[in-house]
């Protein structure tokens, strides 16, 4: 790293001359959806139809929805469910349980997406971004750069793409629904704020309007965008705000995570909080830990007064084996280091928890998919 490296932006501009993706329903709120059928002289009403098919039925065939009109039926669906995104590959492990989808949108982006059952929910990642302009070197997304910004509907599409699998029956385990989503694929979250936050309010909106899942279920994921993750505390969607912090001191921080030579760690953490205390929602610490980097046990104790010093109980932090990369100096601790730095946290009254290392034969970390295609 140099010395005075410059500062990120805030958000990361895409290159120009980019088309746009199709608009979609999910990108609309209802009033919108018949805007945009009365705009190209179709009845407004048929929107609410429309939409529930795809939010409450789950359905992609036109074919079944006998109750549009045949002989409009074409039209309007062409106009309220344009294709956003091609399924190229699906691997699979954990019995079938664990699926990570590559995705190629419109214009040929690539994007990945994941879906994981578990005993009693099932919890599907998503991507935000095709690339990440945010450049953590540990990242295998982050190495590739920002490619651009996804749309509502193309975030809201993974999801769905995930009922869809679960209430055929695709999925061991019998028909199921999406519980949990997780802001955490591809991309930096609060980069594409506009989207990301609609796309929660598509997710959230009671049926057929939207999925009609719980705030609570959703977690949004961010390096720690400081402007933006106090924004998010005014929006009056109570989603779980993760930090993605893996250093609890700036030297470390600023190397491992470059937006932090805009925002320390100190400015992090207090708009953090200021997020609990906003919303009332326990904030998850992500730490991925890194062999030799950030697993030191005096880290552990610094990590837990950093958090502590702000209260307790607003917090847990949430420790994540790193998924290196092919040919990366990036490489996961020691299972002894990891215990120890578990231990540490927890002497110090800092709830903890190790992620669950899902999806590792199939390239799970963010990223790793998409890499290997392109």
């Amino acid at each position: 790293m140099p010395e005075n490296p410059t500062p990120l932006p805030l958000v990361m501009r895409e290159p120009r001359g980019r088309a746009k993706p199709p608009r979609h329903l999910a990108d609309l709120d209802p009033a919108e959806r018949k805007a945009l059928l009365e705009e190209q002289g179709l009845p407004g009403f048929r929107a609410r139809q429309v939409s529930a098919h795809y939010f409450a039925r789950l359905v992609d065939d036109p074919a079944l929805m006998t109750d549009l009109p045949a002989s409009s039926r074409d039209e309007l669906v062409g106009a309220l469910l344009p294709s956003l995104m091609t399924p190229l590959r699906t691997a699979e492990a954990d019995g079938g349980t664990t699926r990570k989808t590559l995705w190629r949108l419109f214009d040929g982006a690539l994007v990945e997406s994941v879906l994981m059952r578990y005993p009693g929910r099932v919890t599907m990642c998503v991507s935000s971004q095709a690339g990440c302009g945010m450049a953590c070197p540990f990242c295998a997304t982050g190495q590739g750069g920002l490619q651009r910004n996804m749309s509502t509907a193309e975030i809201v599409e993974q999801v769905v793409a995930g009922a869809r699998a679960l209430a055929r029956d695709e999925v061991p385990g019998g028909p199921g629904r999406v519980s949990n989503v997780v802001f955490m694929g591809m991309g930096e979250p609060l980069a594409n704020y506009k989207a990301v936050v609609a796309a929660v309010r598509r997710l959230t909106d009671p049926a057929p309007d939207g999925l009609g899942m719980s705030a609570r279920g959703v977690t949004v994921s961010t390096v720690g965008l400081v402007p933006r993750m106090r924004q998010l505390a005014d929006e009056g969607v109570p989603v779980t705000l993760a930090l993605s912090l893996h250093a609890p001191d700036d030297e470390l921080r600023n190397e491992l995570v470059p937006v932090n030579t805009r925002w320390s760690v100190g400015e992090t953490v207090d708009a953090a909080h200021a997020y609990f205390a906003a919303t009332g929602r326990r904030v998850s610490i992500e730490y991925a830990m890194m062999r030799g980097i950030n697993d030191q046990a005096w880290r552990a104790d610094l990590l837990a007064d950093v958090l502590q010093e702000r209260g307790r109980g607003w917090v847990h932090v949430n420790l994540i084996p790193l998924n290196p990369t092919p040919g990366s100096k990036w490489t996961a601790s020691d299972p002894a280091d990891e215990r120890e730095f578990v231990r540490r946290l927890e002497a110090k009254g800092v709830p903890t928890t190790v992620r669950d290392t899902r999806g590792r034969e199939i390239d799970g970390a963010c990223g790793q998919l998409a890499a290997s295609e392109a």
